[in-house]
C-alpha cells in the first residue's frame, strides 16, 4: 500500500466519491462521523476522482480513497473492493473493533475477515442487483446473480442491518434477513431557518434538485411544465448534482418541449450554495418513477427530507417510501407517479393557493424538527455502534 495508514478502532468504506454534491455524500459524512466519534477515530475508504487526494488526515480519523479510474463500473469494483482487502491484510484488521459498509464491494472483504475479530454492521442503502438494470440495461442475468450472491452473503454474515426505510426493510425480509438484525434509521437533514434570496434567481418558482437518473423521473416534471405554458411567471430551477454533461439528454428534451426558456440548470452546488434555493422555492418536486429501485428496493430521498427542513412543501410521487413522510395535503402532496397531466394538475392547485403551500410547508418543518433531523439519526445509529463495541 505504501501510505501510512495508522490503527484504527473502526473503518467506514463506501464505493461513492467523497466529499461529492450527491446525497450519499451527505449520508457517508454523518454515519461515519457517528462511527468515529463512538469509536474514537477511524479510517474512511471511499472513491476518489482527479481533484480529491489520494491519501489525507483529519485528527483522529484518516481518509483513503481507491484512486484508480476505472470506466468499467464492475472493474472497478472489483478493484476497489481488492484494495480493501489489502489494506485489512496489512495489519488494519488487528486494530478494529467495528466496520460498518454501504455496499457488498466493500461488505465482502470486512465480513470474510471480521471472524470474530470485529464487528460488522451492513448498511442498506441500496442494493447494486436492483439498481445497476437501470443504469446500465446490458448486463446479464448471471452477473446479476453473482452480485445478489455477494448481497446476500453480506446479509447473513454482517452482525446488524440499517435501512432508511420499512420499505428496504421489507424487501430483505422477502430475501430471508430476520426482522430483528434489522434496525430502520431513516436519513435525516438539517432546520434550514432560511436565506436570502439568491440575485439571479426567478421571482417564483419551483425546484428540482438532486441526480438525473432514470428514476428520478425529471423527464416527467418538464413533460408537465410543458403544460404549464399558460401561467407567465412559473420558472422551474433544476440544481443537479452531476456535472452538465449527464443532464444533456434533459436540456435537448426541455428544447423539444419548447419550455427551456423557463428553466434555470445549476450544477454540482455545494451544500451552502443549494441551501438559498430551496429555501426560496415556491414548491420542491420529487417525481420518482414507479420502478424496482423505487418500490421493492425502496429509499429515503434526502431531497424531501431537505425541503421538508427548509419548510418548502414537496409536490412528490404516490410511493410507499414517500408515505413515510409525506402526509398528503397535510405537509406536502402526493401525485401518481408518471403521471406528467396530474403533475401538472397539483402543480397548478398549489400555485393558486399560497396559503395553503406556506402551512404545509410550516407542518413539514415540524415533522422534521419533531424526529427526522440528523441528530435523531445519529443518536440512533451511535447506539448500535456502542452496543456492538461493548460486545453486547
Amino acid at each position: 500500500m505504501n501510505l501510512p495508514l495508522q490503527s484504527h478502532p473502526a473503518l467506514y468504506a463506501a464505493f461513492d466519491v467523497y466529499p461529492s454534491a450527491k446525497g450519499a455524500a451527505t449520508h457517508i459524512q454523518q454515519a461515519a462521523h457517528t462511527l468515529f466519534d463512538a469509536a474514537g477515530g477511524g479510517l474512511l475508504y471511499v472513491l476518489g476522482n482527479e481533484r480529491l487526494p489520494r491519501f489525507q488526515r483529519e485528527g483522529a480519523v484518516e481518509i483513503l480513497r481507491f484512486g484508480r479510474l476505472l470506466d468499467n463500473y464492475l472493474h472497478r469494483a472489483l478493484a476497489y473492493s481488492a484494495e480493501l482487502q489489502g489494506v485489512l491484510e496489512g495489519g488494519m484488521q488487528d486494530s478494529l473493533q467495528i466496520a460498518q459498509f454501504r455496499d457488498p464491494w466493500s461488505g465482502i472483504p470486512l465480513v470474510r475477515h471480521a471472524t470474530g475479530r470485529y464487528r460488522t454492521v451492513y448498511e442498506v442503502n441500496g442494493l447494486p442487483s436492483v439498481e445497476l438494470p437501470m443504469a446500465y440495461p446490458n448486463v446479464g442475468a448471471a452477473t446479476l446473480g453473482k452480485i445478489r450472491a455477494l448481497e446476500d452473503e453480506c446479509l447473513t454474515r454482517a452482525d446488524h442491518i440499517v435501512v432508511p426505510s420499512g420499505v428496504i426493510r421489507d424487501n430483505l425480509a422477502r430475501r430471508g434477513v430476520a426482522p430483528e438484525r434489522v434496525s430502520v434509521i431513516p436519513n435525516g437533514t438539517e432546520l434550514n431557518p432560511g436565506h436570502a434570496r439568491p440575485e439571479d434567481a426567478p421571482k417564483r418558482y419551483i425546484l428540482y434538485f438532486g441526480a438525473v437518473q432514470p428514476w428520478q423521473g425529471l423527464d416527467v416534471l418538464l413533460r408537465a411544465l410543458q403544460r404549464l405554458q399558460d401561467i407567465p411567471d412559473l420558472h422551474l430551477v433544476i440544481c443537479c448534482s452531476v456535472k452538465s454533461r449527464r443532464a444533456k439528454g434533459y436540456q435537448k428534451l426541455a428544447e423539444k418541449l419548447g419550455v427551456a426558456e423557463r428553466i434555470t440548470w445549476l450544477h454540482r452546488l455545494n451544500k451552502e450554495e443549494l441551501a438559498p434555493w430551496v429555501s426560496n422555492a415556491y414548491v420542491s418536486v420529487a417525481p420518482l418513477t414507479e420502478c424496482a429501485r423505487n418500490i421493492d428496493q425502496g429509499c429515503c430521498p434526502l431531497k424531501i427530507l431537505e425541503s421538508m427542513g427548509a419548510g418548502v412543501p414537496v409536490i412528490a410521487s404516490d410511493l410507499p417510501v414517500v408515505r413515510e413522510l409525506v402526509e398528503h395535503r397535510e405537509n406536502g402532496y402526493l401525485v401518481a407517479p408518471e403521471r406528467p397531466a396530474e403533475l401538472a394538475r397539483a402543480l397548478r392547485v398549489l400555485l393558486d393557493y399560497p396559503d395553503t403551500v406556506a402551512q404545509m410547508g410550516a407542518a413539514a418543518q415540524r415533522k422534521i424538527a419533531e424526529g427526522l433531523q440528523w441528530s435523531h439519526a445519529n443518536a440512533a445509529l451511535q447506539k448500535i455502534h456502542v452496543e456492538l463495541i461493548s460486545g453486547k
